[in-house]
């Protein structure tokens, strides 16, 4: 077939890089070269556009074994003990799709865990939908929270995390970022660097069918208005065949028969041959009559491109192949040699005896395009609101709205919906700042979370970069975690276009200079850059996954009210900030302004300090205060306990709604025993940490100081209102 304009643009590829491949391979491509070179060096695959960018982030520290570039990042929680974990998006299938578009999702974070030798403990999600009003958005909710649970809960993995976020500028591109975590011996972590020549490479797992193919380059541009005809290039997953190769896999991993081994995932047989051939500095020869196909008269260019699920590449050792077929004959796998390593430096490949196809392996990874695209920051208009200008509103009122939004709303109907203590060791589940896990058999845990904030990084983007990763930092140590290490999914739209790659660079300085000033690198991550539809542009949705270390877990802590008559103390300083808050959003319909302030010595110095009371167990429960600031915080606290509170109005108040609703940063609520609050302020004043007393829990109600009293029992029916009636 001859190669035209036409049918490079449709393989996702700029007439520049066809001219670049044609001078690497000094000659023509056929249609599966072209195809091959399509799916390794778009977007979603070759990181063409964000590579100089996330060269910049901080992935060194001593807690980390292995940073970005393996299929998962890795951390030593000590005892010979290793943390694996990793965050993907899957937000384009997700949108045409929304069942399969989530359930492939989860399956294909949880290959990237256990194919680093790891058995998944858990799964988290960020999830962000479009305005609930839009008509697509109901069905799309229901489809990606099934395929979510569905996967997770069919293959014996608990989802013990997550958030769920509306705003309009998600109506024709949702979000699906998921998260995995699984547990390791440090001595049996899996790699996927090929070594040595004339290598069995082994094709494990589903037969390969048509699903799939194109996905990556779908991932890897904009929609427009024919998005629903794309869904042939949605993948079709299936988690009892997934549970099966985990298994396999793992069993296969207890002695020393694998050399490396790679998911088929993105680009599937095409992203994992390269990768492990490019990694090993080595070539890779295969036979393509013998993939397993599940359809009839597949072509080459179907079996390099499909991304059908549940498939593995593994290259063996020698004289290890009758013992590992066995293994996976057990399990109802296919086995089956399909290549060899070679010294070439060439990806080989065979059909019906004849090469249909060789490229040099460096043309397709190392000298694949890296753009320093043109860039520009954004603008800031100033904004200072003056309530002056607007209705009053009472702060019951105020209090009342909020709580009853989209986006505040109880999202038990969500969470109810995944298994969250399948295999015991959800010590506590999602609802708190974050999950706690124990590690299996150990008086250790993790804590796990996932947080995003769009609005602040539309408004700024450097700030709000720097804010998410101190809110999920500030999240672990909520519950007596000191935080270790993140995984981030960095969701843009059109990189492109100047103001967008300004957003995605701006972000990543604010991550940056947060990771580096905490000590909290970056192992691995995603970027998901092209969500839009028909040039518009979601706001910039980085998310952060964090993982911190419990050294010795008694009982678990959370944000739930313990006791009656507690002392409740706030933690960092309250000047107001009200723009970008929630207040404004929900009751004004007001998104201007800039984000509060990010004061990275404070969050440092106030979250050490935290976690120090909390080892004492000085505190009987904890939560940061973020979105929606003070009076959410503690009505959270409240709403999900049998206590209230009563809280005091600070004398001099110069604006109620300012210091209820401000969004400052680097606070928490601490809930602290009587007997113990001297001890606890003279470690505060000690350690130079402004704080405040600012009440009490009591029986039945909460209440803020002659401005509203709300029964707990009401403040529970009125947070799962809207919910409730969706």
């Amino acid at each position: 077939m001859k190669i035209t304009d036409h049918i490079v643009e449709k393989h996702g590829l700029s007439l520049n890089e066809y001219k670049e491949i044609k001078r690497l391979l000094d000659r023509e491509p056929n249609l599966l070269e072209l195809g091959i070179f399509s799916a390794m060096w778009n977007e979603h695959c070759s990181y063409k556009s964000s590579k100089v960018h996330l060269k910049k982030l901080p992935t060194k520290g001593k807690q980390v074994i292995q940073g970005p570039g393996e299929n998962a990042g890795v951390i030593d929680i000590g005892d010979d003990d290793a943390i694996v974990f990793k965050i993907e998006s899957h937000n384009h299938p997700s949108f045409i799709e929304p069942y399969q578009g989530a359930a492939t999702g989860v399956g294909g974070i949880l290959r990237d865990v256990f194919t680093m030798g790891a058995r998944p403990i858990a799964l988290l999600n960020s999830i962000h939908f479009g305005s609930p009003k839009h008509f697509k958005t109901k069905s799309l909710l229901n489809g990606v929270v099934s395929g979510i649970g569905g996967y997770g809960n069919c293959i014996g993995v608990p989802t013990v995390g997550g958030e769920t976020k509306f705003n309009k500028t998600y109506n024709e591109n949702i979000l699906v970022n998921a998260m995995a975590v699984g547990h390791v011996k440090k001595n049996k972590i899996f790699y996927s660097k090929a070594k040595g020549i004339n290598k069995s490479v082994i094709y494990v797992g589903s037969k390969t069918g048509r699903d799939g193919i194109h996905g990556a380059s779908m991932a890897s541009a904009e929609f427009d208005e024919n998005s629903d005809e794309k869904k042939p290039t949605v993948q079709v997953g299936d988690p009892f065949t997934e549970k099966l190769l985990m298994e396999a896999c793992l069993e296969l991993m207890q002695d020393n028969s694998i050399i490396s081994i790679q998911d088929m995932g993105a680009a599937g047989l095409t992203s994992s041959s390269v990768e492990m051939a490019s990694k090993g500095g080595l070539g890779i020869e295969l036979d393509l009559d013998k993939i397993p196909c599940r359809e009839e008269n597949m072509t080459p260019y179907e079996m390099m491109l499909s991304e059908s699920q549940e498939r593995m590449l593994i290259i063996l050792e020698d004289g290890k192949h009758q013992k590992s077929k066995e293994i996976f004959d057990k399990w109802d796998l296919d086995f089956i040699k399909i290549g060899k390593t070679t010294s070439t430096n060439n990806l080989t490949l065979k059909f019906n005896k004849k090469i249909v196809g060789e490229i040099p392996i460096d043309a397709l990874s190392n000298q694949a395009p890296m753009y320093n695209r043109e860039w520009k920051s954004r603008k800031v208009s100033k904004f200072n609101f003056n309530f002056k200008d607007f209705k009053k509103i009472k702060l019951e009122d105020a209090l009342i709205k909020i709580l009853t939004s989209p986006n505040h709303s109880n999202k038990d109907w969500i969470t109810n919906q995944y298994d969250q203590s399948v295999m015991c060791d959800t010590v506590q589940k999602s609802g708190s700042d974050a999950a706690i896990l124990r590690i299996h058999n150990k008086d250790k845990a993790i804590a796990v979370s996932v947080d995003s904030s769009a609005n602040y990084c539309k408004s700024h983007p450097f700030s709000g970069g720097k804010q998410i990763v101190c809110e999920n930092w500030r999240n672990l140590i909520s519950v007596g975690a000191k935080p270790l290490a993140i995984t981030n999914c960095l969701n843009f739209g059109n990189p492109e276009n100047k103001e967008i790659m300004g957003e995605f660079a701006d972000c990543l300085e604010g991550i940056k200079l947060s990771c580096e000033f905490l000590k909290y690198p970056v192992v691995s991550g995603n970027v998901s850059f092209y969500n839009g539809t028909n040039k518009k542009n979601i706001y910039p949705t980085p998310v952060i996954g964090g993982v911190g270390l419990i050294r010795k877990l008694s009982k678990p802590l959370n944000h739930i009210f313990q006791k009656e008559q507690s002392n409740l103390i706030l933690i960092g300083k309250t000047f107001g900030h009200i723009e970008q808050s929630c207040f404004l959003k929900e009751i004004y319909s007001l998104d201007e302004g800039l984000p509060p302030e990010i004061n990275l010595l404070n969050e440092k110095n106030n979250g050490e300090c935290v976690l120090k009371l909390i080892e004492k167990k000085l505190v009987l429960s904890a939560h940061d205060v973020s979105d929606g600031g003070l009076l959410i915080a503690l009505a959270e606290m409240a709403m999900s306990s049998n206590y209230g509170a009563k809280i005091k109005k600070p004398k001099n108040l110069t604006n109620l709604f300012k210091y209820f609703f401000g969004e400052d940063q680097a606070r928490y609520i601490l809930e602290i025993e009587k007997k113990h609050c001297s001890k606890v302020e003279k470690i505060l004043k000690d350690n130079n940490i402004y704080y405040e007393n600012i009440g009490f829990t009591q029986k039945e109600y909460f209440e803020i100081e002659s401005e509203l009293k709300i029964s707990i029992k009401d403040l529970f029916k009125i947070n799962n209102q809207w919910y409730n009636n969706y």
